[in-house]
């Protein structure tokens, strides 16, 4: 997909991923329009953007809430002239022991992080096919694919991002439609801190995980990188966006956990009947 002339809205746009995407999209000649939570923040980002030469709009917006993702669809097409390029990258992290899990805590992170990219999905779809065609990009992470203890919301979320976007790819794919999903390792981000605004103000019991995920995450690759994968994704239209090669190790895993089972599966005395039997 040629980038040079398209409209773009990001969500999560203010900061992080979201921020390097619009700025590496609008660096190839794209408008951008970066949707987040904070007026002030909105504003510096397209301050920011503007700065380096991007043509630049910001707006306000909870991607929980479908009447603001709504509103936010209806300034996109009032300020860009329509949409090609839809990025949904709001999220939040979230983790702790099953058991424990407040769980107006688990609607939150449910409601940000895959209804956050259902919003977007169905209310952006139909403005790409008036255009003819676009990208979208859906944010999940290596999380998606591999699964850890005392993240499991954040893995379920992940998880059903992927599997939304293996869908929707097969499915735009006759409408011109491209689908993405990002699923990136660790990067020099704030989304560790982001359980910090969950609903029951509760906090990670363990200080020493905290500490060892600050790390990680304080290690891990610069935003940029990641906005420059995203934006080599759109234009070649691949459907997944990795960003550490070492991490296929653990999918490598999984398969065969699953292959595994597969096996004991054809092995089994009762499977082997229902088979004979057909």
């Amino acid at each position: 997909m040629q980038i040079d002339g398209k409209t773009a809205f990001i969500t999560g746009g203010a900061s992080g991923i979201g921020f390097e995407i619009a700025k590496s999209l609008g660096e190839e000649g794209a408008q951008v329009m970066i949707a987040d939570l904070d007026q002030a923040k909105v504003d510096d980002a397209v301050e920011a953007l503007t700065a380096k030469g991007v043509t630049a709009f910001g707006t306000t917006c909870d991607v929980a809430d479908e009447t603001a993702v709504r509103g936010a669809a209806d300034k996109a097409v009032a300020e860009l002239g329509g949409v090609d390029i839809l990025v949904n990258n709001a999220g939040v992290s979230l983790g702790g022991e099953t058991g424990t899990i407040p769980l107006k805590d688990w609607r939150w992170i449910i409601d940000v992080n895959v209804m956050g990219v259902v919003h977007g999905t169905e209310i952006f779809t139909p403005l790409l096919k008036a255009r003819g065609g676009g990208h979208i990009v859906n944010v999940a992470s290596m999380a998606g694919h591999w699964a850890s203890p005392n993240l499991s919301p954040y893995c379920a979320t992940k998880f059903a991002v992927v599997g939304l976007s293996e869908s929707q790819r097969l499915e735009l794919e006759p409408h011109k439609i491209g689908v993405s999903v990002l699923c990136p390792g660790f990067v020099r981000t704030n989304i560790h801190n982001a359980h910090l605004g969950r609903p029951s103000g509760e906090t990670y019991d363990d200080p020493d995980a905290l500490e060892a995920m600050t790390a990680f995450v304080e290690g891990g690759m610069p935003p940029e990188v990641v906005g420059g994968l995203t934006l080599d994704a759109i234009r070649d239209n691949r459907l997944y966006i990795f960003s550490d090669p070492d991490m296929s190790t653990a999918i490598d895993a999984r398969r065969d956990m699953i292959q595994a089972d597969y096996a004991a599966c054809a092995a089994n005395p009762r499977v082997k009947a229902f088979r004979d039997s057909r």
